[in-house]
Protein backbone atom coordinates (compact mmCIF):
# COMPACT_ATOMS: atom_id res chain seq x y z
CA UNK A 1 0.00 0.00 0.00
CA UNK A 2 1.67 3.70 -0.81
CA UNK A 3 1.96 5.70 2.58
CA UNK A 4 0.99 8.89 2.94
CA UNK A 5 4.56 10.35 2.44
CA UNK A 6 4.49 9.16 -0.80
CA UNK A 7 1.01 10.13 -1.64
CA UNK A 8 2.02 13.38 -0.93
CA UNK A 9 5.42 13.19 -3.03
CA UNK A 10 3.22 12.11 -5.81
CA UNK A 11 0.71 14.56 -5.74
CA UNK A 12 3.25 17.28 -5.45
CA UNK A 13 4.99 16.12 -8.48
CA UNK A 14 1.95 16.31 -10.46
CA UNK A 15 0.87 20.23 -9.06
CA UNK A 16 5.02 21.17 -10.06
CA UNK A 17 4.16 19.21 -13.51
CA UNK A 18 1.04 21.34 -14.20
CA UNK A 19 2.63 24.62 -12.66
CA UNK A 20 5.17 23.90 -15.36
CA UNK A 21 3.10 23.13 -17.82
CA UNK A 22 1.06 26.22 -17.35
CA UNK A 23 4.27 28.36 -16.96
CA UNK A 24 5.76 27.59 -20.32
CA UNK A 25 2.07 27.75 -21.88
CA UNK A 26 1.99 30.99 -20.36
CA UNK A 27 5.69 31.78 -21.66
CA UNK A 28 4.76 30.55 -25.27
CA UNK A 29 1.55 32.73 -25.30
CA UNK A 30 3.50 35.81 -24.33
CA UNK A 31 5.73 35.73 -27.01
CA UNK A 32 3.21 34.87 -29.66
CA UNK A 33 1.97 38.07 -28.50
CA UNK A 34 5.65 39.76 -28.94
CA UNK A 35 5.70 38.60 -32.33
CA UNK A 36 2.56 40.03 -33.32
CA UNK A 37 3.48 43.16 -32.38
CA UNK A 38 6.56 42.81 -33.72
CA UNK A 39 4.64 41.94 -37.17
CA UNK A 40 2.47 45.17 -36.91
CA UNK A 41 6.17 47.25 -36.69
CA UNK A 42 7.28 45.71 -39.51
CA UNK A 43 4.40 46.17 -41.38
CA UNK A 44 4.27 49.77 -40.97
CA UNK A 45 7.50 50.13 -42.37
CA UNK A 46 6.89 47.28 -44.86
CA UNK A 47 4.02 47.16 -46.11
CA UNK A 48 1.62 44.92 -46.83
CA UNK A 49 4.49 42.89 -48.81
CA UNK A 50 6.49 42.04 -45.81
CA UNK A 51 7.95 38.52 -45.53
CA UNK A 52 8.60 36.54 -42.31
CA UNK A 53 12.34 37.88 -42.33
CA UNK A 54 10.81 40.76 -41.63
CA UNK A 55 8.94 39.93 -38.79
CA UNK A 56 12.03 37.98 -37.58
CA UNK A 57 14.41 40.75 -37.72
CA UNK A 58 11.71 43.12 -36.22
CA UNK A 59 11.59 40.60 -33.15
CA UNK A 60 15.35 40.43 -32.71
CA UNK A 61 15.17 36.37 -33.63
CA UNK A 62 16.18 33.67 -36.63
CA UNK A 63 13.35 32.99 -38.76
CA UNK A 64 13.53 29.47 -37.31
CA UNK A 65 12.71 30.83 -33.62
CA UNK A 66 9.39 32.68 -35.42
CA UNK A 67 8.52 29.15 -36.74
CA UNK A 68 9.02 27.36 -33.66
CA UNK A 69 5.73 29.44 -32.32
CA UNK A 70 3.87 29.85 -35.54
CA UNK A 71 3.20 26.95 -37.99
CA UNK A 72 3.17 29.08 -40.86
CA UNK A 73 2.61 32.00 -42.50
CA UNK A 74 -0.99 31.16 -42.53
CA UNK A 75 -0.87 30.74 -38.74
CA UNK A 76 0.93 34.28 -38.32
CA UNK A 77 -1.47 35.88 -40.64
CA UNK A 78 -4.47 34.72 -38.28
CA UNK A 79 -2.63 36.29 -35.26
CA UNK A 80 -2.62 39.51 -37.01
CA UNK A 81 -6.20 39.22 -37.97
CA UNK A 82 -7.22 38.31 -34.51
CA UNK A 83 -5.41 41.49 -33.35
CA UNK A 84 -6.57 43.34 -35.80
CA UNK A 85 -10.32 42.23 -35.00
CA UNK A 86 -9.29 43.00 -30.43
CA UNK A 87 -8.01 46.53 -31.76
CA UNK A 88 -11.09 47.30 -34.07
CA UNK A 89 -13.53 46.26 -31.18
CA UNK A 90 -12.13 48.09 -28.67
CA UNK A 91 -12.87 51.38 -30.26
CA UNK A 92 -16.16 50.16 -32.05
CA UNK A 93 -18.09 48.80 -29.53
CA UNK A 94 -17.79 51.84 -26.64
CA UNK A 95 -19.01 54.14 -29.53
CA UNK A 96 -21.83 51.60 -30.77
CA UNK A 97 -23.13 51.28 -27.22
CA UNK A 98 -22.78 55.21 -26.01
CA UNK A 99 -25.94 56.75 -24.36
CA UNK A 100 -25.92 59.23 -26.71
CA UNK A 101 -28.27 60.96 -29.32
CA UNK A 102 -28.59 59.01 -32.56
CA UNK A 103 -26.68 61.48 -34.89
CA UNK A 104 -23.51 61.80 -32.38
CA UNK A 105 -23.49 57.85 -32.12
CA UNK A 106 -23.36 57.52 -35.23
CA UNK A 107 -20.65 59.36 -35.94
CA UNK A 108 -18.53 57.81 -33.29
CA UNK A 109 -18.87 54.11 -34.17
CA UNK A 110 -18.39 55.41 -37.90
CA UNK A 111 -15.01 57.41 -36.82
CA UNK A 112 -13.96 54.66 -34.19
CA UNK A 113 -13.46 52.27 -37.64
CA UNK A 114 -11.97 55.64 -39.56
CA UNK A 115 -9.50 55.53 -36.82
CA UNK A 116 -8.50 51.94 -37.08
CA UNK A 117 -7.90 51.25 -40.77
CA UNK A 118 -6.05 55.00 -40.40
CA UNK A 119 -3.81 54.10 -37.33
CA UNK A 120 -3.08 50.22 -39.37
CA UNK A 121 -3.15 50.95 -43.53
CA UNK A 122 -1.05 48.36 -44.16
CA UNK A 123 -2.87 46.17 -41.52
CA UNK A 124 -6.45 46.63 -43.08
CA UNK A 125 -4.50 46.00 -46.52
CA UNK A 126 -2.80 43.03 -45.81
CA UNK A 127 -6.05 41.77 -44.04
CA UNK A 128 -8.02 42.39 -47.78
CA UNK A 129 -5.93 41.24 -49.76
CA UNK A 130 -5.39 37.76 -47.83
CA UNK A 131 -1.72 37.38 -49.10
CA UNK A 132 1.26 37.63 -46.33
CA UNK A 133 4.92 36.72 -47.68
CA UNK A 134 3.49 36.38 -51.31
CA UNK A 135 1.24 33.56 -49.96
CA UNK A 136 -2.47 33.73 -50.66
CA UNK A 137 -3.92 32.79 -47.49
CA UNK A 138 -7.44 31.01 -47.11
CA UNK A 139 -8.67 33.15 -44.71
CA UNK A 140 -10.77 36.63 -44.94
CA UNK A 141 -10.85 38.21 -42.14
CA UNK A 142 -12.41 41.40 -43.18
CA UNK A 143 -15.14 39.24 -43.91
CA UNK A 144 -15.63 37.50 -41.01
CA UNK A 145 -15.71 40.79 -38.88
CA UNK A 146 -17.94 42.32 -41.29
CA UNK A 147 -20.58 39.81 -40.72
CA UNK A 148 -20.28 39.95 -36.94
CA UNK A 149 -21.02 44.11 -37.17
CA UNK A 150 -23.85 43.80 -40.10
CA UNK A 151 -25.63 41.20 -37.99
CA UNK A 152 -25.05 43.24 -34.66
CA UNK A 153 -26.18 46.32 -36.14
CA UNK A 154 -29.02 44.76 -37.72
CA UNK A 155 -29.92 43.43 -34.22
CA UNK A 156 -29.99 46.81 -32.87
CA UNK A 157 -31.86 48.42 -35.68
CA UNK A 158 -33.94 45.80 -35.40
CA UNK A 159 -34.38 46.61 -31.80
CA UNK A 160 -35.29 49.99 -32.33
CA UNK A 161 -37.68 49.80 -35.47
CA UNK A 162 -39.59 47.32 -32.83
CA UNK A 163 -39.42 49.75 -30.44
CA UNK A 164 -40.93 51.99 -32.51
CA UNK A 165 -43.65 49.98 -34.06
CA UNK A 166 -42.30 49.68 -37.14
CA UNK A 167 -41.97 46.79 -39.70
CA UNK A 168 -38.18 45.49 -38.57
CA UNK A 169 -38.20 42.62 -41.80
CA UNK A 170 -35.45 45.48 -43.69
CA UNK A 171 -33.20 45.61 -40.16
CA UNK A 172 -31.18 42.89 -41.69
CA UNK A 173 -30.89 44.89 -45.26
CA UNK A 174 -29.75 48.20 -43.35
CA UNK A 175 -27.72 46.76 -41.55
CA UNK A 176 -25.80 45.11 -43.92
CA UNK A 177 -25.97 47.75 -46.42
CA UNK A 178 -24.59 50.15 -44.25
CA UNK A 179 -21.54 48.30 -43.46
CA UNK A 180 -21.21 47.60 -46.76
CA UNK A 181 -21.21 50.57 -47.75
CA UNK A 182 -18.80 52.29 -44.90
CA UNK A 183 -16.30 49.41 -45.90
CA UNK A 184 -15.94 50.47 -49.29
CA UNK A 185 -15.91 54.09 -48.41
CA UNK A 186 -13.00 53.09 -46.26
CA UNK A 187 -11.10 51.40 -48.51
CA UNK A 188 -11.78 53.44 -51.14
CA UNK A 189 -10.89 56.84 -48.53
CA UNK A 190 -7.64 54.67 -47.35
CA UNK A 191 -6.26 54.58 -51.07
CA UNK A 192 -7.22 58.23 -52.49
CA UNK A 193 -6.91 60.80 -49.71
CA UNK A 194 -8.90 63.33 -51.03
CA UNK A 195 -10.29 64.32 -47.87
CA UNK A 196 -9.68 64.44 -43.79
CA UNK A 197 -10.93 61.49 -42.01
CA UNK A 198 -13.61 63.94 -40.09
CA UNK A 199 -15.02 65.07 -43.36
CA UNK A 200 -15.42 61.29 -44.36
CA UNK A 201 -17.16 60.69 -41.30
CA UNK A 202 -19.41 63.40 -40.98
CA UNK A 203 -20.50 62.81 -44.81
CA UNK A 204 -21.41 59.14 -44.54
CA UNK A 205 -22.77 60.05 -40.77
CA UNK A 206 -25.44 62.52 -42.62
CA UNK A 207 -25.94 60.04 -45.65
CA UNK A 208 -27.14 57.34 -43.09
CA UNK A 209 -29.03 59.14 -41.04
CA UNK A 210 -30.87 60.57 -44.33
CA UNK A 211 -31.85 57.18 -44.63
CA UNK A 212 -33.09 56.54 -40.92
CA UNK A 213 -34.97 59.03 -41.03
CA UNK A 214 -36.77 59.06 -44.01
CA UNK A 215 -37.30 55.90 -43.51
CA UNK A 216 -38.89 56.48 -39.89
CA UNK A 217 -41.06 59.59 -41.45
CA UNK A 218 -42.38 57.11 -44.06
CA UNK A 219 -43.98 55.25 -40.88
CA UNK A 220 -45.22 59.09 -39.40
CA UNK A 221 -42.38 58.85 -37.11
CA UNK A 222 -40.01 61.99 -36.39
CA UNK A 223 -37.18 62.03 -33.79
CA UNK A 224 -34.93 64.71 -33.03
CA UNK A 225 -31.15 63.10 -34.30
CA UNK A 226 -29.62 65.38 -31.34
CA UNK A 227 -31.48 64.40 -28.73
CA UNK A 228 -30.74 60.75 -26.50
CA UNK A 229 -33.96 58.75 -27.20
CA UNK A 230 -35.87 57.60 -24.08
CA UNK A 231 -34.91 53.76 -24.68
CA UNK A 232 -31.01 53.02 -24.89
CA UNK A 233 -30.29 49.69 -26.90
CA UNK A 234 -27.08 48.32 -26.35
CA UNK A 235 -25.28 45.95 -28.26
CA UNK A 236 -23.12 43.04 -27.65
CA UNK A 237 -20.17 42.40 -30.24
CA UNK A 238 -18.26 39.60 -30.07
CA UNK A 239 -16.56 37.08 -33.05
CA UNK A 240 -19.41 34.85 -31.53
CA UNK A 241 -22.68 36.10 -31.73
CA UNK A 242 -24.05 39.87 -31.84
CA UNK A 243 -27.03 40.50 -28.82
CA UNK A 244 -28.82 43.31 -28.06
CA UNK A 245 -30.12 44.68 -24.57
CA UNK A 246 -32.63 47.16 -23.65
CA UNK A 247 -31.38 49.77 -21.04
CA UNK A 248 -33.68 52.84 -19.63
CA UNK A 249 -32.19 55.95 -21.45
Amino acid sequence: MQSMTDRVKGHSSADSGDARRDRWKSHRAARREEFVEAALRALATHGPDLAMEHVAAEAGVTKPVLYRHFTDKADLFLALGHRATEILFERLIPAMNREEAPMPRIRKSLDAFFSFIEEYPNLYRLLVRSTFADRKIDADIVAEDKEVIANALSSLLGDYMRAFKIDSGGAEVWGHGIVGMVQNVGEWWLERRTMGRDAVVEYLTMTIWAAIDGTLRSYGVTIDPHKPLDINKIVKLTNGDADSDTAAG
